[in-house]
């Protein structure tokens, strides 16, 4: 028993050990993987900001003939683009592994699952918040709305956090199922509610160049929804995976 127990410690500790450094280190391993892959393969990126930039096109093509004023209709397009354009790249994080058939190597791999889930998280953040920059750039073309402001870029980093932190859990969630691609959405859109909200209000009142006070009151949501969602996600991943 004790001869089993001390053979088990190594690989115990190799997973789990090593402080922060450690998993920091194992945490940008995987998102270095996924960036690599997509660098191979551009497969999400390309076809997040695809989706995007025709998104942003029809949409104002749509809006011009309808609303006397590009400011009204703008903040929401922004997000709703931003949320869509990122179930694209989410359906892919643990989709591709999925067809790939390296899942089940992954979760061998000599570390703590967590770092997996920050590691597709920080992947997954530099796709989608790039894919929003882009969009920002072309709405600020297609609309004729100045949004390229620091509280906006703000807004769409803290609201591109949330999405991802969600939506890189139930990606894992339904890796394994046929109807991935409709079910993430279906799981992902309602609880990003929230997010939607607060970004669109906090979008207008820049873009309106309203009395911004309640500007603080918008992040605070933002980031208070980033926090509780990925602490959630991370307590849940590990249980989640054993699922999988």
């Amino acid at each position: 028993m004790n001869d089993e127990l001390t053979a088990a410690l190594p690989t115990v500790e190799m997973r789990t050990g090593g402080g922060a450094a450690a998993f920091l280190r194992k945490t940008g391993a995987i998102a270095m993987k996924d960036l690599r892959a997509e660098l191979r393969g551009r497969e999400v990126f390309s076809t997040m900001t695809m989706f995007s930039v025709l998104a942003v096109i029809i949409f104002g093509m749509a809006f011009d003939l309808r609303v006397p004023s590009a400011e009204m209709v703008a903040p929401g397009v922004l997000w709703v683009i931003i949320l869509f354009g990122g179930v694209l790249g989410l359906n892919r994080s643990f989709g591709a592994e999925m067809d790939r058939g390296t899942l089940p190597a992954l979760l061998m791999a000599p570390m703590d699952r967590s770092a997996i889930y920050f590691g597709k998280v920080l992947a997954n953040f530099l796709f989608t918040f790039a894919t929003g920059l882009v969009i920002l750039l072309i709405m600020f073309f297609v609309f004729d709305v100045n949004m390229l402001q620091p509280l906006i870029f703000l807004a769409v980093a803290l609201g591109t956090l949330g999405s991802v932190g969600v939506g890189t859990i139930f990606a894992a969630l339904t890796a394994t199922t046929r109807a991935r691609e409709s079910m993430l959405p279906i799981l992902l859109l309602p609880v990003m509610v929230p997010v939607f909200v607060a970004g669109v209000a906090l979008t207008a009142a820049v873009v309106d160049g309203r009395n911004l006070s309640s500007a603080g009151n918008w992040l605070g949501i933002l980031a208070g929804f980033d926090l509780v969602f990925l602490v959630v996600a991370y307590l849940l991943f590990d249980i989640i995976l054993e699922e999988v």
